[in-house]
């Protein structure tokens, strides 16, 4: 998993180099605070005549000479303390370069890697949105991605800057003395003990944080879109309860990662402490007998909490690491679902579509076996109007969803033309339809981008003329910014019927060579519907059209009824056709005609 992470880092490699570099040239400038210091205590403030300078040493005081601060101690103390904020201004640039080109590095990869997630997404079938709530699919884009680009950020690059520091500490010891650099190191394996529990312990705890942050946002995301419901019915405390449940065992998680945090922490803390103390006791000695020299002991003293630290550091970027790994995990878990509606190699294209559909010998089931349709055959040729009707649950909307291939028959074929249509381009197969459904999607743009779609063939006047001719223009020019009015979520502050008319808008404006309307006027009141009769019958006319309805006055006109019945065909003809057989047809008849009654009946009573 960590090598297909870092692949992400290869489009930007020469970020890497550089950052790289930057944190070799930083390590150096970083440590020699120490050795500076060191110099300074042992050529002019304690100077011990026992011990000749050597080495850097000699260096550092020729160096003084030459440039005219050897005269006196205080010169060369100035002297060494320009190089010391020469060597931290140098590093604080550095870092500063190094911070700037990681986090930049981090949002690049973060922005391939969300556009990489949004169109595998845009590619997956309809069915596994039915299984993935959108709140586990939103994490994985937000919170998820966050968590990978501190890997990238705060991790990769910052580990090797963390060993290189490890290095050069190590050298600069034993370079100065061999014998307090061994007893500096002494419990380094005692922190290498605590660390490796600590990684262990915290790998399951991290792991447990992303899942429940998973799932807060899976509850969320469904009880504030489902608002309204939870109101209606008083489930204000049941849900609260619940909540509080998910959210209690968000808490235990943390707490659990803060235990680990809490534990380690101090005990590095004492670690460090005890290190410390014994250069004090071995150095102090050494210094007390004349064999070191006190400038060693303070920069052996400095070394060691230097060493210390990036090993700290590596430990909480362990815990980031770990944060890191469970988000990849989820993350490759997604891009790796396979993408099951894909065209063949080398697609059938389509010159001109006519509008021939055919079904033949169609068995589908959402789940395994629980056959929704059962050995369905029919055919619909190019420029004829069908109805599909059927109690609920008869498989009518089944078969909107499979001719546009958001789902893919177990047996059978689907054929459009006389072609397969797992046989053509995705493009092509849905390019041919318009569809207007039962439960209109608008999007919180205004009423023109709803219309379009973001199809900039469409000019403002083909919007315009759609809406005219599906009767929406009146409510529209009466918005407060007419056509450029921003809706809310969901299309939130207009009725129903208007997001309706909107559909047939859009609809029409994408002038299709197949139409489906799902149910199309389910919400549309009586005199809204009479407005956009005419409409309908003008954009069905010369297209093949699908109409699925539960009231039978809306597909009388229509050239043939196919009755729906436990998803098998048991009735086929027009309207008078059906009515003459008295079979299930007529029942449905008779049952729309008695609604229709009460209907009308429960209106005259209300006035």
């Amino acid at each position: 998993m960590m090598r297909r992470v870092l692949g992400y880092l290869w489009p930007y490699k020469h970020y890497v180099v550089i950052a790289l570099a930057l944190t070799m040239l930083g390590g150096p400038l970083v440590v020699a605070g120490p050795p500076l210091v060191k110099a300074a205590v042992d050529l002019y403030l304690l100077p011990d005549p026992a011990h000749v300078p050597e080495g850097y040493i000699l260096w550092l005081k020729e160096s003084a000479e030459m440039l005219g601060f050897g005269g006196r101690p205080a010169s060369g103390i100035a002297f060494i303390a320009l190089l010391l904020l020469a060597a931290n201004l140098g590093a604080m640039f550095v870092l500063y370069a190094e911070s700037y080109l990681l986090q930049r590095m981090g949002q690049k990869i973060m922005f391939d890697l969300r556009n990489q997630i949004f169109a595998h997404l845009q590619r997956l079938p309809v069915q596994f949105y039915d299984r993935n709530p959108v709140g586990q699919l939103m994490t994985r884009l937000t919170s998820d991605v966050e968590a990978v680009n501190e890997l990238f950020s705060s991790v990769v690059i910052a580990f090797f800057g963390d060993v290189a520091m490890l290095l050069y500490i190590v050298f600069w010891m034993f370079l100065l003395d061999w014998r307090l650099a061994l007893v500096s190191l002494f419990m380094l394996p005692a922190l290498v003990v605590v660390t490796i529990w600590f990684r262990l312990r915290s790998r399951t705890a991290f792991r447990t944080v992303r899942t429940n942050v998973a799932r807060i946002s899976t509850f969320l995301q469904e009880r504030l879109t489902g608002m309204s419901v939870i109101q209606l019915f008083n489930r204000e405390e049941s849900e609260l309860q619940e909540f509080k449940g998910i959210n209690r065992d968000y808490r235990k998680a943390n707490l659990d990662a803060v235990f680990y945090n809490a534990v380690f922490f101090p005990a590095v803390d004492i670690i460090v402490a005890a290190g410390i103390a014994l250069i004090i006791w071995y150095g102090g000695g050494q210094v007390l007998q004349g064999v070191l020299t006190l400038g060693t002991v303070i920069a052996f003293l400095q070394m060691a909490e230097m060493l210390y630290e990036p090993i700290g550091d590596m430990s909480e970027r362990y815990n980031l690491l770990q944060a890191a790994m469970s988000a990849s995990e989820r993350i490759f878990e997604l891009l790796d679902e396979p993408v099951t509606m894909t065209a063949p190699e080398q697609p059938t294209a389509l010159e001109k579509v006519r509008g021939q559909i055919e079904f033949r010998n169609v068995w589908f089931a959402y789940d395994e076996e629980d056959w929704v349709l059962k050995d369905v055959s029919f055919m619909v040729q190019p420029g004829e109007s069908v109805a599909f009707v059927g109690y609920t649950g008869a498989g009518k909307t089944t078969i909107t969803n499979l001719l546009m291939r958001f789902y893919d028959v177990q047996r059978g074929q689907v054929l459009l033309d006389g072609v397969d249509i797992r046989e053509l381009e995705l493009d092509q197969l849905r390019s041919s339809f318009s569809i207007v459904p039962q439960d209109v999607f608008l999007f919180s743009e205004d009423i023109t981008t709803n219309i379009r779609l973001g199809n900039q063939s469409i000019d403002d006047a083909r919007v315009r003329e759609a809406a005219e001719q599906v009767n929406a223009a009146g409510f529209i020019s009466k918005l407060s910014d007419g056509y450029a009015t921003e809706l809310d979520e969901r299309g939130a502050g207009i009725s129903v019927g208007q997001k309706q008319l909107i559909s047939f808008a859009r609809a029409l404006a994408f002038d299709p060579r197949i139409l489906i309307l799902d149910e199309a006027t389910s919400s549309i009141d009586t005199e809204t519907e009479s407005l956009i009769h005419d409409a309908v019958k003008k954009l069905m006319a010369g297209r093949t059209s699908l109409v699925i309805a539960h009231r039978l006055s809306t597909v009388q006109d229509v050239d043939k009824i196919i009755v729906l019945h436990k998803g098998e065909v048991r009735e086929s003809g027009t309207h008078q056709e059906l009515l003459r057989q008295r079979g299930l047809y007529w029942l449905l008849n008779q049952l729309n005609l008695y609604q229709d009654e009460q209907e009308e009946l429960a209106g005259s009573v209300a006035v």
